[in-house]
């Protein structure tokens, strides 16, 4: 579990620098693994994201074993309580001087979640610095709410969207979150942060999970899909996930498809946030 000190930290600032959590020889084993499957690129030629990059927990058992990976739930029960779901899951990797960036966001805008208690670990596969991109937070700005957003034409913008923050920001307030390989932070889902495009020689690999406490719900007409990991879930506003219990089986592509489609139609369906506000 967290110290008081830290939980206190992460409800001031919003988030909580990285702290080492997985062992070397794990922290290897799952970047190999990640760039086995989620290197190449799977598209549906629709979505910015390659399919085999979102909610990866649904088709590889590896991945299953890291969103439940128990050192990252004590840290998260200690943020949100005992009863957590992952609601969504994204590899970030960031090929050398490929141009990709992520625009300043909050990751609240298009998930449609009620109340504003997600939480995302972002673990870090391979070194996370400022040569390759890492994340930038600006701290405190959670408690400012949710703020206006504009979707972003530019394809280099990683996220589904490409949604930006539509107000301009004092970056000279930024806090650079440099990561070792194993290193995992946390912030919180109204988090204002970004990242750069990677202008190292070497690929930059993260993986960000989504937790929510089972209390939360989602707020748009359609029903999405989420995975219990710890505790119970005693409200019933998502429904269940299959674990995978083999690579590549027709049962679990199916349910990563459905999870996927469902989660699309309900993220397109919530308006750009700058005509919303």
């Amino acid at each position: 579990m967290l110290t008081q000190a830290q939980i206190d930290q992460y409800h001031a600032d919003g988030f909580l620098p990285g702290m080492p959590i997985l062992g070397a020889e794990e922290t290897a084993r799952y970047r190999a693994e990640c760039l086995r499957c989620c290197g190449p690129v799977v598209t549906d030629g629709v979505h910015r994201q390659p399919s085999n990059r979102v909610k990866p927990f649904l088709l590889f058992p590896w991945a299953a074993e890291l969103v439940r990976h128990e050192r990252i739930l004590d840290a998260v029960e200690a943020l949100i309580g005992t009863d957590i779901l992952v609601f969504h899951t994204t590899v970030w990797l960031k090929e050398a001087g490929a141009g990709n960036f992520v625009p300043w966001h909050q990751d609240a805008t298009y998930f449609g979640l009620q109340p504003h208690e997600h939480v995302t670990a972002w673990i870090a596969l391979t070194p996370s610095n400022l040569e390759n991109g890492c994340v930038q937070v600006l701290p405190g700005s959670h408690r400012a709410g949710q703020r206006a957003h504009r979707d972003e034409r530019d394809q280099r913008a990683m996220l589904s969207r490409g949604q930006t923050l539509a107000e301009s920001l004092d970056e000279a307030a930024a806090v650079d979150l440099l990561l070792a390989p194993g290193d995992v932070t946390f912030h919180h889902t109204l988090m204002v942060h970004r990242s750069a495009p990677n202008r190292s020689r070497e690929t930059r690999v993260g993986i960000g999970i989504s937790y929510i406490p089972a209390r939360v719900r989602h707020v748009t007409e359609t029903r999405l899909s989420a995975t219990l990991v710890r505790g119970e879930d005693r409200y019933g506003h998502f429904d269940p996930e299959p674990s995978p219990r083999e690579e590549g089986g027709s049962d679990e592509i199916a349910a990563h498809a459905d999870s996927l489609v469902r989660f699309h139609r309900a993220s397109e369906s919530i308006p750009e946030m700058a005509r919303a506000h």
